[in-house]
């Protein structure tokens, strides 16, 4: 060994020493299973931290069974009147020639019994704004994109007038 090394050996020696002792501390602080001693195990029996819930649930046992009355049946629904459905005009037309009426809503409007343009050119503001409020995403196209008066121009045949106002076959 060197002049140096002797010199520094017990200060080194003193370091590992107290990291050792610093190591074990901390280990013994975060053990989490407690050690109990004999005398203290016979103290206490883990049978008798139960021993109220079972008393309890051995007279709950042992009662006489509780009246259960039974709710008297509910009557049964009157029958309801299935509403006329709407009057379906005699074809069909083809509701994607209005201009903002894609195939899309052509569907919804087709499940709210809407299929021709006379039955969109007969709707009042009333009938708009409900069948708007049923439009979902779409709602506010009518009134924009004005169906109602597309719908009476291709609804009367006023192809010409049509085609002047919103274009050829709806889209220009």
């Amino acid at each position: 060994m060197s002049f140096d090394m002797s010199n520094s050996l017990p200060l080194i020696l003193i370091a590992v020493l107290v990291l050792a002792v610093a190591l074990w501390a901390l280990l013994r602080a975060t053990r989490r299973a407690k050690v109990i001693d004999e005398g203290e195990s016979l103290k206490r029996d883990v049978l008798d931290e139960g021993a109220a819930r079972a008393a309890r649930n051995q007279a709950l046992i042992d009662a006489a069974p509780a009246v259960v009355k039974e709710p008297a049946p509910a009557p049964a629904p009157a029958p309801t009147a299935t509403p006329a459905p709407e009057p379906v005009a005699a074809s069909a037309d083809d509701l994607t020639r209005i201009k903002g009426l894609g195939p899309k809503i052509a569907a919804l409007l087709a499940e709210l019994g809407v299929t021709s343009f006379a039955q969109i050119a007969s709707w009042s503001d009333e009938d708009v704004a409900e069948i708007d409020a049923k439009l979902g995403r779409f709602s506010g196209r009518i009134s924009r994109d004005q169906w109602v008066m597309q719908a009476r121009l291709l609804a009367a045949g006023d192809e010409a007038s049509f085609a002047a106002q919103f274009g050829r076959n709806g889209s220009e």
